[in-house]
């Protein structure tokens, strides 16, 4: 079992006191080992195991620490297993690009392979799990089990086709259908997790989704304010639920505002009078 990798690893374990609604803790909850099997499910893949002897460490982080920091030697590749984070790259002079938000069944760290090094750094939005997989362990992998090896540059692919989908959507839409799409790119990650894909709480902050989708933080609040008027979603600070995603799939610009204040005058009157009926 190749569990050398991990043992320097378990002093560093970050110790997290999080109460749970049972009053445990989490640390207590935590999950500290995960197999080989249970990883390659949790990236959604199927490859043919021969030895399942493999053992990948889990690690726990608050929100606002960093998985990894940009220049720090490149030695393991991260996936989440709960939790939701976000990637970012600093340029020299401090300024924040956001490149996504990796959440459940994401691999992150892919980055620093070329240089072994990492050019972005990883930060927790929420509490988060990661399971690590030092780089010479899936080195030793791609030895022994030449289909897993091919699954998981697979998911670095997925993950890449994923980040180059968004730079194509920040570059043909108008905001109003930037942030449409982000919505649903949202709706769909957390159907895929097992979650409503109707009803979900906004991890991030409207700062961050601006800053992914090269917005401002007024035009991201603006736009989910005219969704919420027009019927398409409803907004209560961070939790968004869902009326019609395929509008917000489709949508290329928003009607003029004097149709909006149309809609929503006409809502308004539809609802006094299904009062007055009741």
């Amino acid at each position: 079992m190749l569990t050398s990798p991990m043992t320097d690893l378990r002093s560093n374990t970050v110790s997290l006191a999080t109460p749970s609604p049972s009053g445990t803790s989490w640390q207590r909850q935590a999950k500290l080992w995960s197999s080989l099997k249970e990883v390659c499910d949790l990236l959604r893949i199927s490859a043919r195991i021969v030895n399942d002897d493999f053992q990948f460490q889990h690690m726990q982080f608050k929100a606002g620490q960093r998985i990894h920091t940009i220049g720090q030697p490149f030695d393991m590749l991260y996936i989440v297993n709960s939790g939701f984070l976000k990637t970012v790259m600093i340029d020299e002079l401090g300024n924040e690009q956001v490149l996504g938000f990796p959440m459940k069944g994401d691999m992150f760290g892919i980055d620093g392979i070329h240089r072994k090094q990492y050019s972005t750094e990883t930060v927790a939005l929420t509490n988060c799990d990661v399971i690590l997989v030092p780089f010479k362990t899936f080195s030793t992998l791609g030895r022994t089990h030449a289909e897993l090896e091919a699954a998981i540059y697979g998911v670095m692919s997925r993950e890449l086709v994923r980040e180059q989908a968004m730079v194509g959507t920040l570059g043909s839409l108008s905001a109003e259908a930037r942030v449409a799409r982000f919505l649903v790119f949202l709706s769909e990650r957390f159907a895929e997790m097992g979650y409503s894909g109707s009803q979900f709480n906004l991890r991030m902050t409207r700062q961050e989704i601006g800053n992914y989708l090269g917005l401002t933080l007024e035009t991201v609040s603006r736009t989910f304010s005219a969704f919420n008027a027009i019927g398409m979603i409803s907004v209560d600070q961070r939790a968004i639920m869902i009326h019609d995603l395929q509008s917000l799939r489709t949508l290329r610009r928003l009607p003029p505002s004097r149709l909006r204040n149309k809609t929503e005058a006409a809502k308004k009157r539809a609802a006094g009078q299904q009062m007055a009926v009741a």
